[in-house]
């Protein structure tokens, strides 16, 4: 990075010059430039996954404790940078200073002491041995075996734009973990503290080429990534639509892909909801607002509500949405931030104006705050949604929260499982052992009973259009590797 805030690529060891321009990353919230990140070429692309591959045959062959050392210790100047890195990333991604301080850097270096436990975890399965009887195949006798965990190879991570250091560090410290190579792609959007990570690692003992990091403002760099023959699987997360196209791409040449995609969250309130269990299903749908401004795909985005209890939900979200405070994200009363730009700041408010027209009721938000700069749009809260609406069926990627009615659980689950996606849902109930029955009707990969809260070991991935795969605690450590049955 050069004094004047440009960067360049992260390819091999050091600082690579793109053969292209620079572009600027905005600051959603006073829509100034923050830095200009490195606009990747075909020839940025190949060199980065020539410096990963030739990485390959040392890093692959390191023991696990070396590998767990170094990841241990990753954590450890990651943590001890957080002062300089959580200014960057709260100004590039607009979120507020609570989450940038608390949930960015803090969880990224969780992930990687995780995964510096993982790198010791068994990756060997034996078998009883098995009596063989001969045949013209070969000789008879007392055959063992057993199924061993390998490295797939060279590992394109490509990431989303609300948690780029999360979501980077979640793909990047399993792959190394196993023995993978990396090829880092963050989004466009908010790559700078990403290209900051190659010179921690290298800071850290990483072996020069293990982890290299590309950017570009456009779809080029991802293209060329995924398209590389020197690239054996893809590990993405992001919208359904670009995740079509990388499956597409990958189908060619058979690259493994790990693929973390959109979601439509259903929370589900049941009729025996007691109070206390309303009041958190009333700040689990909230949450939608309350955090990163509704830009997280596993967000309960549609609240399902027993017909006889939906105007007292109503008028209980609508309470909690016009208590949040919308503003500076600097400032540490606020509560909502901007959206990540322009442009997605008018396709939530496109949303809101269709589900307008199509009779919905906007009970609270809808109008654009008075706010200048920055990217914000209100918490809305939308009345007497139907399942057909767009705003019902599609990811918003936004403070919306579309409210449904329901005569019959049997209808409710229809309305859950009614969407493309099968990411995230959640049910509320006082009767646990209900709600885990109904668990299992929903199509999704997640099931939250009475909570939003996460539990890190778990397998995390969706149904349908969702995604492919899972990562999560060990699962991460099987997501990139492969099984190799070894017989003699």
């Amino acid at each position: 990075m050069n004094s004047d805030g440009t960067y360049g690529h992260w390819i091999g060891g050091r600082w690579h010059e793109p053969a292209g321009a620079h572009y600027p990353v905005v600051n959603p919230a006073t829509e100034e430039t923050v830095g200009r990140a490195p606009e990747a070429g075909p020839a940025d692309v190949d060199a980065a996954v020539r410096a990963a591959r030739e990485a390959y045959e040392g890093w692959s062959r390191t023991s696990p404790a070396e590998r767990a050392a170094i990841l241990e210790r990753i954590a450890d100047v990651l943590a001890s940078r957080s002062a300089d890195l959580v200014p960057l990333l709260q100004q590039e991604t607009g979120a507020t200073i609570r989450v940038a301080s608390s949930m960015q850097i803090p969880t990224a270096v969780d992930r990687f002491r995780r995964y510096a436990r993982g790198a010791l975890e068994p990756d060997t399965i034996p078998f009883a041995p098995q009596p063989v009887r001969a045949s013209p195949l070969a000789p008879g006798g007392l055959v063992n075996a057993a199924a061993v965990r390998r490295p797939v190879g060279v590992v394109a991570c490509i990431t989303s734009y609300n948690f780029p250091l999360v979501n980077l560090a979640g793909k990047v410290a399993p792959a190394l973990a196993v023995g993978n190579t990396v090829v880092a792609k963050p989004a466009p959007q908010d790559p700078l503290t990403c290209l900051l990570l190659g010179g921690i690692m290298r800071e850290a003992g990483l072996p020069d080429g293990v982890f290299n990091v590309i950017t570009g403002s456009g779809a080029m760099a991802g293209e060329a990534l995924v398209a590389h023959p020197g690239v054996d699987m893809i590990s993405f997360t992001g919208s359904t639509a670009v995740g079509q196209a990388i499956a597409r791409a990958a189908g060619a040449s058979m690259k493994r892909t790990l693929m973390e995609l959109g979601g439509k969250g259903a929370a589900i309130i049941l009729e025996d909801a007691a109070p206390g269990v309303l009041r958190s299903a009333i700040s689990a749908v909230g949450s939608t607002w309350a955090f990163h401004s509704g830009q997280i795909c596993t967000a309960p985005t549609r609240v399902l509500v027993p017909r006889g209890r939906y105007e007292q939900v109503i008028t209980a979200l609508e309470q909690y949405a016009r208590s949040l405070t919308v503003g500076d994200p600097v400032d540490n009363s606020t509560v909502v931030g901007p959206l990540i730009t322009a442009g997605q700041r008018d396709r939530v408010e496109a949303y809101v104006a269709g589900a307008r027209e199509q009779g919905a009721r906007v009970v609270t938000g809808g109008a654009r705050p008075d706010l200048k700069p920055g990217y914000y749009v209100a918490p809305t809260l939308l009345a007497d949604v139907t399942p057909g609406m767009a705003v019902a069926q599609e990811e918003i990627f936004g403070p919306v929260v579309a409210a449904l009615a329901y005569d019959s659980e049997d209808e409710a689950v229809g309305i859950a499982n009614g969407t493309p996606y099968g990411l995230y849902d959640y049910v509320f109930g006082s009767d646990t052992a209900r709600a885990w029955a109904l668990a299992a009707r929903l199509r999704s990969g997640n099931v939250g009973i009475n909570t939003v809260q996460r539990h890190p070991e778990t397998p995390f991935g969706g149904f349908k259009h969702s995604g492919i795969g899972r990562d999560g605690g060990s699962f991460g450590l099987h997501a990139y590797s492969e099984l190799q049955a070894v017989v003699w």
